[in-house]
């Protein structure tokens, strides 16, 4: 299929290289532009599992001799 598709550009080896790469370039675009983000919604990824953490309150630690 590839080199279907290289065979069909026009042009002498360098410009088939170049439009090859151009059109590389295009499809990774639309990629990042539009169909990535869009699956970012379904995938779990970013979903945490820890809970939140509440720490206490910033004090004297616990076994220091008194001031």
């Amino acid at each position: 299929m590839y080199a279907w598709l290289f065979r069909s550009l026009p042009g002498p080896l360098l410009v088939q290289i170049l439009l090859a790469l151009a059109i590389l370039a295009g499809i990774v675009f639309l990629l990042m532009q539009f169909v990535f983000p869009w699956l970012s919604q379904y995938s779990p990824l970013n979903d945490s599992t820890l809970e939140s953490m509440t720490f206490p309150a910033q004090g004297r630690a616990e076994g220091t001799p008194h001031e």
